[in-house]
């Protein structure tokens, strides 16, 4: 595994602070107009082999987060991928289409407090394998895409799909199962 290259650096705005993070970057991938913000300690980018994400934003602000990004996926124009809090990590599996404009977000943005205790902390987002999320997708924290799903245009996912899965609207809802897809 790499750094980025200088020319990865010059393509892309990039900004990391605090102890520990790292950037790790895997051969043949293609990335530009990209964003990266990463604060906090002990945090890790990981983008796979053969990944491809162009002019979106990946934010990692809190302490022992990650986002992965896995072989050969597609991270479309626009698209908003955000780990935060603390032990929290975003996993977009392997063969996985974001289309554009699509948000991943493991957090709420601020904390709500209900009697001194915070009442909306952070949770993990998986996408698993060959996952395609169509264009201006939410999904919120907490959710689990299965392998082979679909999630349509414009949904909002707050709970977890099975594989093979088609989801779609606000809130998003399976609408078909023991489905396949091909790029």
């Amino acid at each position: 595994m790499n750094q980025l290259s200088f020319i990865q650096k010059l393509k892309n705005k990039i900004k990391v602070s605090g102890k520990n993070n790292k950037i790790l970057v895997e051969h043949q991938i293609k990335i530009s107009k990209t964003k990266i913000v990463i604060k906090g300690d002990n945090n890790t980018l990981h983008v796979k082999e053969g990944a491809k994400i162009n002019g979106s934003f990946l934010e990692i602000v809190g302490d022992n987060c990650t986002i992965i990004i896995g072989k050969n996926s597609i991270i479309g124009e626009g698209c908003y991928l955000s780990a935060k809090e603390k032990n929290i990590t975003l996993t977009i599996g392997n063969d996985c289409m974001l289309s554009r404009n699509a948000k991943l977000m493991t957090s709420d943005g601020h904390p709500i407090f209900q009697d001194g205790k915070i009442i909306n902390s952070a949770k993990d987002i998986t996408l698993g394998t060959k996952v395609w999320i169509a264009d201006d997708v939410v999904i919120l924290k907490g959710v689990e895409i299965g392998s082979n799903s679909v999630v349509g245009i414009s949904s909002v996912l707050t709970k977890s799909i099975p594989k093979n899965s088609i989801a779609v609207g606000n809130p998003a809802k399976i609408v078909k199962e023991d489905i396949s897809w091909a790029h």
